[in-house]
C-alpha cells in the first residue's frame, strides 16, 4: 500500500501562482509513475500531469502546458506541482496519484493509489 498526501492548496487570484506537494509513505514509490488530476465540481476527474519515476518523462494536459510544472524528489518521498499564470478554470480539487500499472501517458483508471485532494480556488 502507499498512502498519500497533497498539500499547498489555497484561494488565489487570476494570475497568481501555487505549488502543491504530494508525499508518499508506505511501499517504495520510488519507481512509480506519479500524477496529478483535478476535479472541478459537476465534471469529471481529468489528467493535469504526470511524471515517470526518474522525474525525466513528464506529460501534461493542453490546458496547462507552458503554466504548471510536474517535479519529485525521490529522496524525500514528495511530488509537486508548481502552477503559474491561474486562471478561474483551474479552480478543482487536485489529486495526487500512483501505481505500479501507471504509466506517463495514462489515464486515471491505471492509478491505483489517491490522495483526498487539495483544493484549488481561483478568483476572478
Amino acid at each position: 500500500q502507499v498512502q498519500l498526501v497533497e498539500s499547498g492548496g489555497g484561494l488565489v487570484q487570476t494570475g497568481g501562482s501555487l505549488r502543491l506537494s504530494c508525499a508518499a509513505s508506505g511501499r517504495t514509490f520510488t519507481f512509480y509513475t506519479m500524477g496529478w488530476f483535478r476535479q472541478a465540481p459537476g465534471k469529471d476527474r481529468e489528467f493535469v500531469a504526470a511524471i515517470s519515476w526518474g522525474g525525466v518523462i513528464t506529460r501534461y494536459a493542453d490546458s496547462v502546458k507552458g503554466r504548471f510544472t510536474i517535479s519529485r524528489d525521490n529522496a524525500k518521498n514528495t511530488m509537486y506541482l508548481q502552477m503559474n499564470s491561474l486562471k478561474p478554470e483551474d479552480t478543482a480539487l487536485y489529486y495526487c496519484a500512483t501505481g505500479p500499472r501507471a504509466t506517463s501517458d495514462s489515464s486515471r483508471y491505471q492509478y491505483d493509489y489517491w490522495g483526498q485532494g487539495t483544493q484549488v480556488t481561483v478568483s476572478s
